[in-house]
């Protein structure tokens, strides 16, 4: 499965909102069956808060594991989050730069 990040906007800020897009999103990760790769694309984000992250990814890391993987982080913004949740939760994202 695919999520692209950009249709919950392109500035990723709040913890509330976060949890709302989580929710929005939750039926459809309940019908990803087992081993299929998770793809979170971040093209198109501008801003991208450790506070919607944590809310957004931090539940999917526990559910897909090493299953989820993070497509274009090279926006600043992006990689500064994603460093900060890899030592807040003691995991490393798998990452790369281009859609399969």
């Amino acid at each position: 499965m695919i999520i692209e990040l950009k249709k919950f906007g392109t500035t990723l800020t709040s913890r509330e909102e976060g949890r709302e897009a989580l929710a929005a999103f939750q039926p459809s990760l309940n019908n990803i069956p087992d081993g299929e790769p998770v793809e979170i694309i971040f093209t198109g984000v501008n801003t991208f808060s450790p506070s919607w992250g944590d809310e957004f990814l931090a539940p999917l890391i526990k559910q897909f594991g090493d299953r989820l993987i993070f497509v274009d982080t090279k926006n600043l913004s992006v990689i500064a989050t994603l460093d900060m949740l890899e030592k807040i939760h003691d995991i490393r994202f798998i990452k790369k730069e281009k859609v399969t």
